[in-house]
């Protein structure tokens, strides 16, 4: 059976970014598995349902290589499709519920981390964030609504500009916001009192990627003796670096910085689009999480007690082969 055409599109936004920021993707992808799952009309065979949804998950991989939520919200949708027994509508059921929980947790950690970190900035504090990340904004809005910010400096976030979602984000809250280009951190950083960021992806030694530029502002941060608090779900840590992988770093077309007439022009000038960066963890002070706040240090504990389970498949080949081995034949 083909996947269908809602699937595809989903898979599509997530690769062109037209759906952007690791809990925004997690949950795109769930929401895929759930649709694949509804419109499946193949044979009433469970082995045939197994091979068509592995097909699916694997496609959805496919399309972004860094931010760990994907894999991780195919790895739980999946999971639960592998432990249930039965007919097809037994497995039909599985895969849609687990992804509406997933879906549903996600949405309810990015209010608790808002919760959560609020409490965590300081009085009449001039906060900063970089990029676009729902938890990070949540984490200022509830500051701003307990009377704990003053302003926020938002970066642009080039080349796609995300900094300009979070800038309308925050305003529509009534929360007051000042727009900087992305190489003006270091200049306005004397003027800040905490920094707060999302991630992308965390890793088991606490390192977190995240959009390119985080390094920067923590390293800035540093400098001038400001605290840097990143604000990820628990879904956002990689399971595969307990295990030593890497996490790759996605580079995107050259376009996105430089029309292709400028490029041909200059055939000989190399043009690099590295779409993240890691920020060690001697950089981060902190990391609110939906279950606490916690250093980076102990970010393997929360693999360990979350992804502890999957440990086991990891090392048989990688996050992208935890379940999803056997595909369909192509159509």
């Amino acid at each position: 059976m083909k996947i269908p055409e809602k699937v595809l599109e989903i898979a599509e936004a997530i690769k062109t970014m037209k759906i952007r920021g690791a809990g925004k993707i997690a949950r795109a992808a769930a929401e895929a598995l759930k649709i694949a799952a509804e419109k499946y009309d193949g044979p009433k065979d469970p082995d045939e349902f197994r091979k068509y949804m592995n097909k699916v998950a694997n496609l959805i991989l496919s399309t972004r290589p860094t931010a760990v939520s994907l894999p991780n919200a195919v790895i739980y949708v999946m999971y639960h499709l592998g432990k249930t027994t039965g007919d097809i509508n037994d497995l039909k059921e599985a895969v849609i519920k687990s992804a509406e929980k997933f879906i549903n947790e996600s949405l309810q950690a990015v209010k608790k981390i808002g919760e959560i970190g609020a409490r965590r900035i300081k009085d009449n504090s001039v906060v900063l964030t970089h990029c676009h990340s729902t938890a990070a904004a949540s984490v200022i809005i509830n500051a701003y609504k307990m009377g704990k910010i003053v302003k926020v400096y938002s970066t642009e976030t080039r080349p796609f500009y995300q900094g300009r979602i979070t800038a309308r984000h925050l305003l529509e809250a009534g929360v007051p916001v000042v727009q900087i280009p992305d190489s003006a951190v270091r200049y306005i950083m004397h003027e800040v009192d905490q920094v707060v960021v999302g991630a992308d992806t965390i890793a088991s030694n606490g390192a977190v990627i995240n959009k390119i530029g985080t390094s920067q502002v923590a390293l800035a941060a540093h400098e001038a003796r400001v605290r840097v608090f990143v604000a990820a779900e628990t879904y956002k840590f990689s399971p595969a670096t307990l295990i030593g992988e890497l996490v790759p770093i996605e580079f995107r077309d050259p376009t996105e910085i430089v029309p292709r007439e400028w490029i041909n022009k200059h055939k000989n000038v190399e043009v690099l689009n590295p779409s993240f960066d890691v920020t060690p963890p001697e950089y981060i002070d902190a990391i609110i999480t939906e279950q606490g706040v916690i250093p980076p240090q102990a970010a393997i504990l929360v693999l360990l007690e979350r992804f502890g389970w999957a440990l086991e498949k990891i090392k048989q080949g990688g996050i992208g082969k935890i379940l999803f081995e056997e595909t369909l034949e192509e159509e």
